[in-house]
């Protein structure tokens, strides 16, 4: 029953959750220059950076092994540059634009949020190495 309404709000709202190729379709444009490919931080323009750019297959791993979905999506939309310095992080402002998709951040209340940064998330927590545990928000 649960989800057969969050089918219906998500239909409601114009949009469906992008897949898993969609996700990767925006790392490769938006992320492999200083991730890498497999991201693991060894990207093209790497190398001319201060800052190493973080292997991101070892979030999870670096968190015992729990995914922190809303730390992710909150420093890749730049809201977590308050917390954490990460100066030569670009801020994809363009991936809070567009379509909403509706999204648990922990807590049981579906908001809305931007499906391009949920994709990129999601694609994010499936390169996992190991693979993450469970999830946290």
């Amino acid at each position: 029953m649960k989800r057969a309404i969050l089918i219906l709000l998500l239909a409601g709202m114009g949009c469906a959750p992008d897949s898993h190729l969609s996700g990767r379709a925006i790392y490769l444009k938006s992320c492999v220059s200083c991730h890498g490919a497999t991201g693991r931080g060894d990207g093209p323009l790497a190398a001319k950076l201060d800052v190493k750019p973080a292997d991101l297959t070892q979030i999870a791993a670096r968190r015992d092994g729990l995914w922190p979905m809303v730390e992710v999506i909150s420093i890749i939309d730049g809201y977590h540059r308050r917390t954490i310095r990460r100066e030569e992080m670009p801020i994809f402002g363009a991936l809070a634009e567009g379509k909403m998709v509706l999204f648990d951040a922990g807590d049981g209340t579906l908001a809305p949020a931007p499906v391009q940064l949920i994709a990129l998330a999601n694609y994010l927590e499936s390169i996992q190495y190991p693979k993450a545990t469970g999830r946290f928000p």
